[in-house]
Protein backbone atom coordinates (compact mmCIF):
# COMPACT_ATOMS: atom_id res chain seq x y z
CA UNK A 1 0.00 0.00 0.00
CA UNK A 2 1.29 3.49 -0.88
CA UNK A 3 2.17 5.65 2.13
CA UNK A 4 0.16 8.81 1.41
CA UNK A 5 2.33 11.04 3.59
CA UNK A 6 5.51 9.74 1.96
CA UNK A 7 3.99 10.16 -1.50
CA UNK A 8 3.01 13.78 -0.82
CA UNK A 9 6.41 14.53 0.69
CA UNK A 10 8.17 13.05 -2.35
CA UNK A 11 5.90 14.94 -4.74
CA UNK A 12 6.54 18.27 -3.00
CA UNK A 13 10.29 17.64 -3.00
CA UNK A 14 10.20 16.78 -6.70
CA UNK A 15 8.22 19.92 -7.56
CA UNK A 16 10.61 22.05 -5.53
CA UNK A 17 13.60 20.53 -7.31
CA UNK A 18 11.98 21.07 -10.71
CA UNK A 19 11.19 24.68 -9.78
CA UNK A 20 14.76 25.25 -8.65
CA UNK A 21 16.10 23.75 -11.89
CA UNK A 22 13.77 25.94 -13.93
CA UNK A 23 14.82 29.00 -11.96
CA UNK A 24 18.50 28.18 -12.34
CA UNK A 25 18.20 27.70 -16.09
CA UNK A 26 16.25 30.89 -16.64
CA UNK A 27 18.58 32.74 -14.30
CA UNK A 28 21.56 31.64 -16.38
CA UNK A 29 19.82 32.72 -19.56
CA UNK A 30 18.92 35.99 -17.89
CA UNK A 31 22.55 36.64 -17.03
CA UNK A 32 23.75 35.95 -20.58
CA UNK A 33 24.14 39.07 -22.74
CA UNK A 34 21.05 39.84 -24.77
CA UNK A 35 23.15 41.09 -27.69
CA UNK A 36 26.14 39.67 -29.48
CA UNK A 37 29.42 41.57 -29.19
CA UNK A 38 29.63 44.44 -31.62
CA UNK A 39 31.17 43.43 -34.92
CA UNK A 40 33.63 46.31 -34.70
CA UNK A 41 35.22 44.64 -31.66
CA UNK A 42 36.35 41.81 -33.91
CA UNK A 43 38.42 44.23 -35.99
CA UNK A 44 39.90 45.91 -32.90
CA UNK A 45 40.59 42.87 -30.73
CA UNK A 46 39.66 39.46 -32.08
CA UNK A 47 40.43 37.61 -28.84
CA UNK A 48 38.24 40.01 -26.87
CA UNK A 49 35.42 39.43 -29.38
CA UNK A 50 35.50 35.66 -28.92
CA UNK A 51 35.80 36.05 -25.15
CA UNK A 52 32.56 38.03 -25.21
CA UNK A 53 30.96 35.38 -27.42
CA UNK A 54 31.87 32.76 -24.81
CA UNK A 55 29.38 34.45 -22.45
CA UNK A 56 26.51 33.28 -24.68
CA UNK A 57 27.07 29.68 -23.56
CA UNK A 58 25.89 28.07 -20.34
CA UNK A 59 29.07 26.00 -19.99
CA UNK A 60 30.49 27.02 -16.59
CA UNK A 61 33.45 29.37 -16.69
CA UNK A 62 35.70 26.80 -15.01
CA UNK A 63 34.89 24.07 -17.55
CA UNK A 64 36.92 23.56 -20.72
CA UNK A 65 34.96 21.83 -23.46
CA UNK A 66 37.04 20.05 -26.12
CA UNK A 67 34.38 17.61 -27.29
CA UNK A 68 32.23 19.63 -29.67
CA UNK A 69 32.71 16.79 -32.15
CA UNK A 70 30.22 14.75 -30.13
CA UNK A 71 27.68 17.45 -29.32
CA UNK A 72 27.68 21.23 -29.20
CA UNK A 73 26.33 23.48 -26.48
CA UNK A 74 23.33 25.53 -27.61
CA UNK A 75 23.99 29.20 -26.80
CA UNK A 76 21.53 31.66 -25.27
CA UNK A 77 19.94 32.89 -28.54
CA UNK A 78 19.12 29.30 -29.51
CA UNK A 79 17.73 28.38 -26.09
CA UNK A 80 15.59 31.53 -25.98
CA UNK A 81 14.20 30.68 -29.41
CA UNK A 82 13.29 27.17 -28.25
CA UNK A 83 11.43 28.56 -25.23
CA UNK A 84 9.70 31.11 -27.48
CA UNK A 85 8.67 28.20 -29.68
CA UNK A 86 7.05 26.42 -26.75
CA UNK A 87 5.34 29.63 -25.64
CA UNK A 88 3.93 30.10 -29.13
CA UNK A 89 2.86 26.54 -29.79
CA UNK A 90 1.53 25.48 -26.40
CA UNK A 91 -1.14 28.18 -26.32
CA UNK A 92 -3.10 26.21 -28.93
CA UNK A 93 -4.52 29.48 -30.27
CA UNK A 94 -3.62 29.18 -33.94
CA UNK A 95 -5.98 31.14 -36.20
CA UNK A 96 -6.76 28.12 -38.37
CA UNK A 97 -8.78 25.57 -36.35
CA UNK A 98 -7.05 22.80 -38.32
CA UNK A 99 -3.57 24.11 -37.50
CA UNK A 100 -1.81 22.36 -34.64
CA UNK A 101 1.71 23.10 -33.37
CA UNK A 102 2.73 19.43 -33.31
CA UNK A 103 1.62 18.99 -36.89
CA UNK A 104 3.68 16.41 -38.72
CA UNK A 105 2.26 17.16 -42.14
CA UNK A 106 3.55 20.69 -42.59
CA UNK A 107 5.96 22.10 -45.14
CA UNK A 108 7.75 24.07 -42.37
CA UNK A 109 9.02 26.44 -45.02
CA UNK A 110 9.74 29.11 -42.41
CA UNK A 111 12.45 26.76 -41.15
CA UNK A 112 13.45 25.06 -44.39
CA UNK A 113 14.05 28.30 -46.30
CA UNK A 114 16.87 29.67 -44.09
CA UNK A 115 18.43 26.21 -43.86
CA UNK A 116 18.34 25.69 -47.63
CA UNK A 117 19.96 29.09 -48.16
CA UNK A 118 22.61 28.27 -45.56
CA UNK A 119 23.66 24.98 -47.17
CA UNK A 120 23.24 26.03 -50.81
CA UNK A 121 20.20 24.21 -52.14
CA UNK A 122 16.53 24.70 -52.94
CA UNK A 123 13.77 24.27 -50.38
CA UNK A 124 12.24 21.34 -52.23
CA UNK A 125 15.52 19.41 -51.96
CA UNK A 126 15.72 19.44 -48.16
CA UNK A 127 13.83 17.62 -45.41
CA UNK A 128 13.98 18.49 -41.72
CA UNK A 129 14.79 15.37 -39.72
CA UNK A 130 16.19 14.63 -36.25
CA UNK A 131 19.85 13.87 -36.97
CA UNK A 132 22.30 12.50 -39.52
CA UNK A 133 21.69 8.91 -38.41
CA UNK A 134 18.03 9.20 -39.39
CA UNK A 135 18.98 10.78 -42.71
CA UNK A 136 21.59 8.09 -43.43
CA UNK A 137 18.99 5.44 -42.64
CA UNK A 138 16.58 7.02 -45.11
CA UNK A 139 19.26 6.83 -47.78
CA UNK A 140 20.34 3.24 -47.12
CA UNK A 141 16.81 1.89 -46.70
CA UNK A 142 15.30 3.96 -49.50
CA UNK A 143 17.48 3.02 -52.46
CA UNK A 144 16.64 0.01 -54.63
CA UNK A 145 19.62 -2.35 -54.63
CA UNK A 146 20.00 -6.02 -55.49
CA UNK A 147 21.98 -8.83 -53.83
CA UNK A 148 25.63 -8.39 -54.75
CA UNK A 149 25.33 -4.66 -55.41
CA UNK A 150 28.09 -2.77 -53.63
CA UNK A 151 28.27 0.34 -51.49
CA UNK A 152 31.78 1.71 -51.16
CA UNK A 153 32.76 3.68 -48.05
CA UNK A 154 35.74 4.50 -45.82
CA UNK A 155 36.84 2.62 -42.72
CA UNK A 156 36.30 5.80 -40.66
CA UNK A 157 32.51 6.03 -40.80
CA UNK A 158 30.37 6.80 -37.76
CA UNK A 159 28.13 3.94 -36.52
CA UNK A 160 25.15 6.04 -37.62
CA UNK A 161 26.58 5.98 -41.14
CA UNK A 162 27.88 2.44 -41.57
CA UNK A 163 25.18 0.47 -39.72
CA UNK A 164 22.25 1.47 -41.94
CA UNK A 165 24.24 -0.14 -44.76
CA UNK A 166 25.13 -3.15 -42.60
CA UNK A 167 21.43 -3.67 -42.00
CA UNK A 168 20.77 -3.51 -45.73
CA UNK A 169 23.59 -5.98 -46.34
CA UNK A 170 22.23 -8.44 -43.77
CA UNK A 171 18.66 -8.15 -44.99
CA UNK A 172 19.10 -7.92 -48.76
CA UNK A 173 22.58 -9.23 -49.57
CA UNK A 174 24.09 -5.88 -50.49
CA UNK A 175 27.88 -5.84 -50.14
CA UNK A 176 29.60 -3.21 -47.97
CA UNK A 177 33.17 -2.52 -49.11
CA UNK A 178 35.57 -0.27 -47.24
CA UNK A 179 38.52 1.82 -48.30
CA UNK A 180 41.20 2.02 -45.60
CA UNK A 181 42.21 5.65 -45.17
CA UNK A 182 45.86 6.32 -44.25
CA UNK A 183 46.65 7.73 -40.78
CA UNK A 184 47.04 10.52 -41.66
CA UNK A 185 45.63 11.23 -45.13
CA UNK A 186 48.41 12.95 -47.07
CA UNK A 187 46.36 14.79 -49.70
CA UNK A 188 43.14 14.70 -51.72
CA UNK A 189 44.70 12.77 -54.61
CA UNK A 190 45.52 9.90 -52.26
CA UNK A 191 41.84 9.58 -51.28
CA UNK A 192 40.61 9.81 -54.85
CA UNK A 193 43.00 7.11 -56.03
CA UNK A 194 41.93 4.77 -53.23
CA UNK A 195 38.27 5.13 -54.13
CA UNK A 196 38.85 4.93 -57.86
CA UNK A 197 40.84 1.71 -57.48
CA UNK A 198 38.12 0.15 -55.29
CA UNK A 199 35.23 0.77 -57.71
CA UNK A 200 33.92 -2.33 -59.49
CA UNK A 201 31.12 -2.91 -62.03
CA UNK A 202 28.87 -3.74 -59.04
CA UNK A 203 29.44 -0.42 -57.21
CA UNK A 204 26.12 1.41 -56.95
CA UNK A 205 26.77 3.94 -54.16
CA UNK A 206 29.80 5.79 -52.83
CA UNK A 207 29.12 6.76 -49.21
CA UNK A 208 31.62 8.79 -47.19
CA UNK A 209 31.90 11.29 -44.37
CA UNK A 210 32.68 14.83 -45.46
CA UNK A 211 34.61 15.09 -42.17
CA UNK A 212 35.30 11.75 -40.54
CA UNK A 213 34.43 11.14 -36.92
CA UNK A 214 37.58 9.06 -36.37
CA UNK A 215 40.29 11.54 -37.35
CA UNK A 216 38.50 14.72 -38.40
CA UNK A 217 40.00 14.59 -41.90
CA UNK A 218 38.10 16.74 -44.40
CA UNK A 219 37.63 14.47 -47.41
CA UNK A 220 37.48 15.95 -50.95
CA UNK A 221 33.70 15.74 -51.21
CA UNK A 222 33.41 17.62 -54.50
CA UNK A 223 35.99 15.47 -56.24
CA UNK A 224 34.56 12.22 -54.85
CA UNK A 225 31.06 13.22 -55.98
CA UNK A 226 32.38 14.01 -59.45
CA UNK A 227 34.14 10.64 -59.56
CA UNK A 228 30.90 8.87 -58.69
CA UNK A 229 28.90 10.85 -61.25
CA UNK A 230 31.43 10.09 -63.99
CA UNK A 231 30.84 6.37 -63.45
CA UNK A 232 27.08 6.47 -63.05
CA UNK A 233 27.30 5.85 -59.28
CA UNK A 234 25.23 7.63 -56.63
CA UNK A 235 27.09 9.72 -54.04
CA UNK A 236 25.83 9.99 -50.46
CA UNK A 237 27.65 12.13 -47.89
CA UNK A 238 27.53 12.05 -44.10
CA UNK A 239 28.14 15.69 -43.23
CA UNK A 240 27.37 15.54 -39.51
CA UNK A 241 30.45 17.59 -38.61
CA UNK A 242 30.40 20.14 -41.41
CA UNK A 243 27.43 22.47 -40.96
CA UNK A 244 28.51 25.30 -38.70
CA UNK A 245 32.17 24.23 -38.69
CA UNK A 246 32.99 25.38 -42.21
CA UNK A 247 31.29 26.63 -45.33
CA UNK A 248 28.85 24.23 -46.98
CA UNK A 249 27.32 24.41 -50.47
CA UNK A 250 25.78 21.09 -51.45
CA UNK A 251 25.06 22.21 -55.01
CA UNK A 252 28.72 23.11 -55.47
CA UNK A 253 29.77 19.76 -54.01
CA UNK A 254 27.55 18.06 -56.58
CA UNK A 255 26.59 15.09 -54.39
CA UNK A 256 23.30 13.26 -54.78
CA UNK A 257 22.46 13.08 -51.06
CA UNK A 258 23.76 14.78 -47.92
CA UNK A 259 22.95 14.12 -44.26
CA UNK A 260 23.84 16.33 -41.32
CA UNK A 261 23.40 17.01 -37.59
CA UNK A 262 23.32 20.75 -36.79
CA UNK A 263 23.44 20.01 -33.06
CA UNK A 264 27.23 19.68 -33.30
CA UNK A 265 29.02 22.66 -34.81
CA UNK A 266 26.03 24.85 -35.60
CA UNK A 267 25.11 24.57 -31.89
CA UNK A 268 21.49 23.94 -32.87
CA UNK A 269 18.78 22.17 -30.89
CA UNK A 270 19.40 18.52 -30.10
CA UNK A 271 17.06 16.49 -32.26
CA UNK A 272 17.40 18.61 -35.40
CA UNK A 273 18.98 17.30 -38.57
CA UNK A 274 18.41 17.37 -42.30
CA UNK A 275 18.50 15.30 -45.46
CA UNK A 276 19.37 16.90 -48.78
CA UNK A 277 18.43 14.99 -51.92
CA UNK A 278 19.33 16.39 -55.33
CA UNK A 279 16.09 17.03 -57.22
CA UNK A 280 16.96 14.62 -60.02
CA UNK A 281 17.39 11.81 -57.48
CA UNK A 282 14.38 12.41 -55.20
CA UNK A 283 12.09 10.04 -57.10
CA UNK A 284 14.65 7.22 -56.77
CA UNK A 285 14.51 7.30 -52.95
CA UNK A 286 11.67 5.44 -51.23
CA UNK A 287 10.16 6.63 -47.98
CA UNK A 288 10.78 4.31 -45.04
CA UNK A 289 8.55 6.21 -42.60
CA UNK A 290 5.19 6.88 -44.19
CA UNK A 291 2.04 8.85 -43.58
CA UNK A 292 -0.17 11.05 -45.74
CA UNK A 293 1.70 12.37 -48.77
CA UNK A 294 4.42 9.73 -48.94
CA UNK A 295 3.63 8.97 -52.61
CA UNK A 296 2.89 12.52 -53.75
CA UNK A 297 5.68 13.47 -56.18
CA UNK A 298 4.78 17.17 -55.93
CA UNK A 299 6.01 17.25 -52.32
CA UNK A 300 9.58 16.50 -53.38
CA UNK A 301 11.87 16.20 -50.33
CA UNK A 302 9.14 17.37 -47.96
CA UNK A 303 7.70 13.86 -47.94
CA UNK A 304 10.74 12.61 -46.00
CA UNK A 305 9.96 14.91 -43.06
CA UNK A 306 6.35 13.78 -42.74
CA UNK A 307 6.67 11.50 -39.73
CA UNK A 308 3.63 12.50 -37.67
CA UNK A 309 3.63 14.57 -34.49
CA UNK A 310 6.92 16.44 -34.15
CA UNK A 311 8.83 18.71 -31.79
CA UNK A 312 8.27 21.95 -33.67
CA UNK A 313 9.89 24.24 -31.03
CA UNK A 314 13.19 22.47 -31.77
CA UNK A 315 12.97 23.99 -35.25
CA UNK A 316 12.75 27.47 -33.72
CA UNK A 317 16.15 26.73 -32.18
CA UNK A 318 17.55 25.46 -35.50
CA UNK A 319 16.47 28.67 -37.22
CA UNK A 320 18.05 30.75 -34.46
CA UNK A 321 21.34 28.85 -34.77
CA UNK A 322 21.47 29.66 -38.48
CA UNK A 323 20.84 33.33 -37.75
CA UNK A 324 23.56 33.30 -35.09
CA UNK A 325 26.12 31.82 -37.50
CA UNK A 326 25.15 34.37 -40.15
CA UNK A 327 25.33 37.23 -37.66
CA UNK A 328 28.82 36.22 -36.55
CA UNK A 329 29.89 35.39 -40.08
CA UNK A 330 30.68 31.84 -41.13
CA UNK A 331 33.96 32.96 -42.67
CA UNK A 332 35.04 34.30 -39.27
CA UNK A 333 33.90 31.10 -37.58
CA UNK A 334 35.79 28.86 -40.00
CA UNK A 335 39.00 30.90 -39.69
CA UNK A 336 38.72 30.74 -35.90
CA UNK A 337 38.20 26.97 -36.00
CA UNK A 338 41.26 26.44 -38.16
CA UNK A 339 43.44 28.79 -36.10
CA UNK A 340 42.63 27.08 -32.80
CA UNK A 341 43.00 23.60 -34.27
CA UNK A 342 46.35 24.39 -35.89
CA UNK A 343 47.68 25.75 -32.60
CA UNK A 344 46.49 22.65 -30.72
CA UNK A 345 48.00 20.30 -33.30
CA UNK A 346 51.35 22.08 -33.30
CA UNK A 347 51.54 21.99 -29.49
CA UNK A 348 50.62 18.30 -29.29
CA UNK A 349 53.24 17.43 -31.90
CA UNK A 350 55.85 19.27 -29.80
CA UNK A 351 54.88 16.87 -27.01
CA UNK A 352 55.64 13.85 -29.16
CA UNK A 353 52.08 13.09 -30.27
CA UNK A 354 51.62 11.27 -33.56
CA UNK A 355 49.33 13.32 -35.78
CA UNK A 356 46.45 11.49 -37.41
CA UNK A 357 45.15 14.82 -38.67
CA UNK A 358 46.08 15.57 -42.26
CA UNK A 359 49.26 17.58 -42.86
CA UNK A 360 47.34 19.31 -45.69
CA UNK A 361 45.64 22.39 -44.15
CA UNK A 362 42.81 22.06 -46.64
CA UNK A 363 41.99 18.63 -45.21
CA UNK A 364 41.53 19.70 -41.60
CA UNK A 365 39.45 22.27 -39.76
CA UNK A 366 38.28 22.16 -36.13
CA UNK A 367 39.12 18.59 -35.08
CA UNK A 368 42.63 17.51 -34.10
CA UNK A 369 43.27 13.79 -33.75
CA UNK A 370 46.53 12.53 -32.29
CA UNK A 371 47.88 9.22 -31.04
CA UNK A 372 49.66 9.47 -27.69
CA UNK A 373 50.98 6.06 -26.54
CA UNK A 374 51.54 4.96 -23.84
CA UNK A 375 48.89 7.34 -22.43
CA UNK A 376 45.63 5.43 -22.20
CA UNK A 377 42.81 7.54 -23.54
CA UNK A 378 40.08 6.58 -21.08
CA UNK A 379 42.32 6.98 -18.03
CA UNK A 380 43.34 10.43 -19.22
CA UNK A 381 39.76 11.35 -20.10
CA UNK A 382 38.50 10.46 -16.62
CA UNK A 383 41.39 12.26 -14.90
CA UNK A 384 40.95 15.40 -17.00
CA UNK A 385 37.23 15.65 -16.26
CA UNK A 386 37.08 14.55 -12.64
CA UNK A 387 40.16 16.44 -11.55
CA UNK A 388 40.20 19.53 -13.75
CA UNK A 389 36.77 19.82 -15.48
CA UNK A 390 38.30 19.43 -18.93
CA UNK A 391 36.20 17.38 -21.37
CA UNK A 392 38.02 15.48 -24.10
CA UNK A 393 37.25 12.38 -26.12
CA UNK A 394 39.08 9.87 -28.28
CA UNK A 395 39.37 6.19 -28.95
CA UNK A 396 41.06 3.25 -27.31
CA UNK A 397 43.79 2.66 -26.68
CA UNK A 398 45.69 5.93 -27.17
CA UNK A 399 43.80 8.23 -29.55
CA UNK A 400 42.70 11.74 -28.53
CA UNK A 401 40.18 13.72 -30.58
CA UNK A 402 40.28 17.38 -29.59
CA UNK A 403 37.59 19.73 -30.89
CA UNK A 404 38.12 23.50 -31.05
CA UNK A 405 34.77 25.39 -31.17
CA UNK A 406 35.01 29.10 -31.92
CA UNK A 407 34.22 30.24 -28.37
CA UNK A 408 37.20 28.30 -26.96
CA UNK A 409 39.97 30.54 -25.60
CA UNK A 410 43.69 30.06 -26.14
CA UNK A 411 44.10 29.99 -22.36
CA UNK A 412 41.73 26.99 -22.30
CA UNK A 413 43.90 25.10 -24.76
CA UNK A 414 46.99 26.06 -22.80
CA UNK A 415 45.43 24.74 -19.59
CA UNK A 416 44.64 21.42 -21.29
CA UNK A 417 48.22 21.23 -22.52
CA UNK A 418 49.54 22.02 -19.05
CA UNK A 419 47.40 19.28 -17.48
CA UNK A 420 48.36 16.83 -20.22
CA UNK A 421 52.01 17.42 -19.33
CA UNK A 422 51.21 17.04 -15.63
CA UNK A 423 49.41 13.74 -16.22
CA UNK A 424 52.35 12.33 -18.16
CA UNK A 425 54.73 13.32 -15.35
CA UNK A 426 52.49 11.74 -12.71
CA UNK A 427 52.32 8.53 -14.73
CA UNK A 428 56.08 8.71 -15.36
CA UNK A 429 55.48 8.83 -19.13
CA UNK A 430 57.76 11.83 -19.49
Amino acid sequence: MIDRRHFLSTAVTGLAAASALRGDLFAQLGSAPTNLPDSSLFDKNEDAYWAEMRKQFLIPEDEIYLNNGTVGSSPAPVLRAIFDGYTTTEKMDQQDPEDYPIWGYAAWNEFRDPLAAFVGCRRDEIALLRNATEANSYIANGLDMKPGDEVLMTDQEHPGGVHPWNLKAKRYGVVVKKVALPLPVKDAAQVLNLFNDAITPRTRVIFFSHITTVTGVVLPAKELSALARSKGILSAVDGAHVIGMMGLDVHDIGCDMYASSPHKWLMATKGTGFLYVRDEVIDRLWNTIVTEGWDDPKLRAERFQRIGSSNVPALYGLRASIKLANDIGLDRIERRHRKLADYTLDEMKKRGAESWTSPDPALRCAIVTVNVPPVRRMDLENWMWKTHKIRIRGGDPNKLRLSTPYYLQKKDIDKFLEKFDEYKRKQKFA
